[in-house]
């Protein structure tokens, strides 16, 4: 497809007269009802006939009743259920030709050509060899009479990746992955607190700590990346995984390691084993291994826990249900397009963006990890694997002693305190003194400044808020009092970490610099803020945790509603002016309309949204809170009650703080982590280069940055150079990313509107895209 043809909208590509059979295979994971959901009423919508194909390649064998049409409201309340509806099995008859033709012969009964197949690997292989004997197994099935009109004489294919290992080549995420890091985190903090409570006991006063060896996969057969994950988020102290066994000795580096941890403070141990993790001559390591070895060698207590099953258990969270909602629509557009001669696709998440992949060549380099891994080619395994198990150990620099203050400004996110964790430990590991900073700009001039410690931080990743404090106060007032502080403690650099008020500080230092010498020095701002309304990065540290809090609400309310028809929720967000909240979780809890600033509604669209209610069930309409001055939550629901008036009854709440709240999620945990980290490296690089006679000088405008993340990339932008992306008076970009998002909500609600396809990534298959993670 030319790059031209990419401009245009879906309802160019008619569905009709086509039928799309959906199906989930394999294992479970949470999100793959969104992404049937998805794929149902993107289909309908468009004018396909779309059938549930039940209990996976098994149903589609069995026939009968387990092919059948699906309906609109089939998929209601769907969105927020775990595990998958239509059911899945591993299938043996599906492996021999006899099955296939038996499947071949219920969809063509059916007028069914074209299959989107949710599952892993082994699904999505076993789909594309369906797809490519497709004509012989018509020609078979004519031969013992039946009807096959050349309108079937081809198979259509769609993969997505619903997997919780994380583990396919060419997406950087999979649907279940980030719903099995919630229920594993969990678990990791319930350890945690009753770890610390039993470290204080009489009889245990001679224990020197408690060592918790968690086996992240128990269920599954090699890796894998979930591993990995649990060591920044939750601060774990070493981890074993399939591919990057431990180099030889790795035993009493370990004791070492945790004997170390004890010398300084910290109260326990934790430990992450990967089922298949094994060390550099293939000799498994298991969770009980790692148990006799710390007990042998250092008599700690330890216990042992596995998580197994429950990891794919629960609700999924508010990442899934979003990315298995792109998916499913970006799969039906992926069908639309199809011809005879199109390879089978898969569906991936590359950066922010839904982009469709050629599905075999995804396979085989997934096939190449495992095969590399077997010839003890670890190095190419772990670059195969991709960005997120390359991220295991910071690189240490050689520099001098530098002193270093790190703050957080505006709102408290959930997130901030494992970045200001990552940021001293990094810190620390590179030979800075590093200082903590209470209360924002306003403890900075108050001179409430101190050096923190390495233990000092010890279990901030999974806490909440923001332990140092934050305050929105603007340097600029006291600017003369903070320059006297800088002066004081002699520092070096500042690590920044807050939202739209912490890129304002950043302009107020550098504007600074030509009267105070003192901010003539490295400067760099972590976005951290719920609202997501920074320049500069596409998401903020904060922002998934509080649509995880704005979903977890809304599933509550209609939970509420469920003996109750005819009921109509708005709900009110936060986010100021930017309505990424309302947006987004909109899309991940189902609701039917989002009300924000960036796209102005007027009286006309409110009346046919009412209008609109009849047609669903239990409706939540979100209302973000400055979306409107005269339209507010209090006046369209009151407007919705008088209209509802004998049709349905309406109910408002508003969330309020409770979105700044909770526990870090798995990815702000994550997110928090890795941009801290990168942060002080780069600082640590600038302070080298502006170096000079015995005093750091630094005022060009590469030194005062700020750090986001662009479609895949980390990217350091110069502040100055963001003015221009900035609206100031209403504190938010000029283009926002997410806005792209929005018509997927309405469509999903059997709303008419247009879509971009060019939105979406459609075609990119296309393109030039790398499928390595």
């Amino acid at each position: 497809m030319a790059q031209t043809d990419n401009k245009k909208f879906f309802e160019n590509l008619s569905g009709a007269g086509k039928a799309i059979a959906v199906l989930t295979s394999g294992g479970d994971a949470q999100g793959m009802n969104a992404a049937v959901r998805a794929v149902v009423r993107m289909g309908i919508y468009v004018g396909a006939k779309v059938y549930f194909v039940h209990e996976g390649y098994q149903g589609m064998v069995d026939g009968g009743d387990n092919i059948k049409e699906a309906k609109w409201e089939s998929v209601s309340s769907m969105l927020q259920m775990g595990g998958t509806v239509i059911g899945s099995a591993r299938c043996n008859d599906f492996r021999m030709h006899e099955g296939r033709l038996k499947a071949a012969h219920n969809l063509v009964q059916r007028g069914i050509t074209n299959l989107c197949v949710i599952g892993g690997d082994g699904s999505l292989t076993g789909a594309n060899l369906f797809r490519k004997e497709w004509s012989g197994l018509l020609a078979e099935l004519v031969q013992q009479g039946t009807e096959a009109s050349q309108k079937y004489s081809a198979l259509h294919i769609v993969g997505m990746v619903g997997s919780i290992d994380n583990d396919f080549c060419g997406t950087d995420m999979t649907i279940g992955t980030d719903s099995a890091l919630h229920r594993i985190i969990e678990v990791v903090d319930a350890i945690m607190t009753t770890a610390q409570s039993y470290f204080g006991l009489d009889w245990l006063k001679n224990m020197i700590g408690m060592v918790f060896a968690l086996n992240g996969e128990m269920m599954l057969p090699t890796v894998k990346q979930d591993a990995v994950f649990y060591l920044s988020v939750c601060a774990s102290d070493w981890v074993l995984i399939p591919e990057m066994p431990p180099e030889d000795g790795w035993e009493e580096k370990m004791c070492q390691k945790l004997s170390a941890t004890r010398s300084r403070g910290s109260r326990l141990n934790i430990i992450i084993v990967a089922e298949g993790a094994t060390d550099r001559h293939g000799k498994a390591i298991t969770s009980s291994i790692v148990k006799d070895l710390v007990v042998q060698r250092l008599g700690f207590d330890t216990r042992v826990t596995i998580l197994g099953h429950v990891q794919r258990g629960g609700t999924p969270s508010a990442f899934d249900r979003i990315l298995a909602s792109r998916m499913g629509v970006e799969a039906v557009l992926a069908l639309l397009e199809t011809t005879a001669n199109t390879p089978a696709c898969v569906v991936s998440l590359c950066g922010n963006q839904s982009v469709q992949l050629p599905l075999m060549e995804c396979v085989q380099m997934t096939q190449q990890v495992q095969k590399a891994m077997d010839e003890k080619r670890f190095e190419e395994a772990v670059r195969l694997r991709g960005r997120c198990i390359c991220y295991i150990l910071f690189v240490t620099c050689s520099v001098s002693n530098f002193n270093v203050a790190v703050l957080n400004v505006g709102a408290p996110a959930a997130g901030m305190n494992a970045a200001v964790r990552s940021a001293v430990r990094v810190g620390i590991s590179e030979g800075h003194k590093m200082f903590a900073v209470s209360d924002g700009f306003e403890g900075f001039y108050k001179g409430q400044i101190k050096e923190i410690k390495w233990a000092d931080v010890g279990g901030w990743t999974g806490q909440g808020g923001s332990l140092l404090g934050t305050k929105r106060t603007l340097p600029a007032k006291h600017i003369d009092k903070i320059a006297e502080q800088m002066r004081k403690y002699n520092i070096n650099a500042l690590l920044v970490i807050g939202g739209f008020e912490a890129l304002e500080c950043l302009l107020q230092l550098y504007e600074a610099r030509s009267s105070y010498e003192e901010f003539c020095i490295p400067l760099c701002m972590l976005p951290a803020t719920i609202s997501n309304n920074v320049p500069g990065t596409n998401l903020s540290i904060g922002a998934d945790t509080a649509l995880n809090a704005i979903v977890e609400t809304c599933d509550r309310i209609k939970q509420s509603a469920s003996g109750t028809k005819h009921r109509v929720f708005i709900i009110e967000t936060m986010g100021g002016y930017c309505g990424y909240l309302a947006s987004v979780g909109g899309l991940a809890a189902g609701a039917d309309a989002a009300y924000i600033f960036e796209e102005p509604f007027d009286i006309r669209e409110l009346q046919s949204n009412v209008e609109h209610l009849t047609e669903t069930i239990h409706p939540c309409f979100y209302v973000n809170e400055n979306s409107n001055e005269n339209y507010t939550t209090d006046f369209i629901y009151q407007l919705y009650s008088e209209e509802g008036k004998g049709v349905f009854d309406c109910r408002k709440n508003v969330l309020g703080h409770m979105q700044q709240g909770g526990a870090p999620s798995p990815f702000d945990r994550n997110f928090g982590t890795k941009i801290a980290a990168k942060a002080m490296q780069w600082i640590s690089k600038k302070l080298n280069e502006s170096y000079r006679k015995g005093r750091v000088f630094a005022n060009t405008e590469d030194s005062a940055c700020l750090l986001g993340m662009r479609q895949r990339a980390m990217v350091f932008q110069p502040v100055v150079q963001l003015r221009d992306e900035t609206d100031f008076v209403h504190r938010i970009p000029k283009e926002q990313w997410w806005l792209k998002l929005r018509p997927l909500m309405k469509i999903l609600a059997k709303y008419k509107t247009s879509y971009d396809i060019s939105d979406s990534g459609h075609g990119s298959r296309r393109r030039s895209v790398s499928i390595g993670r």
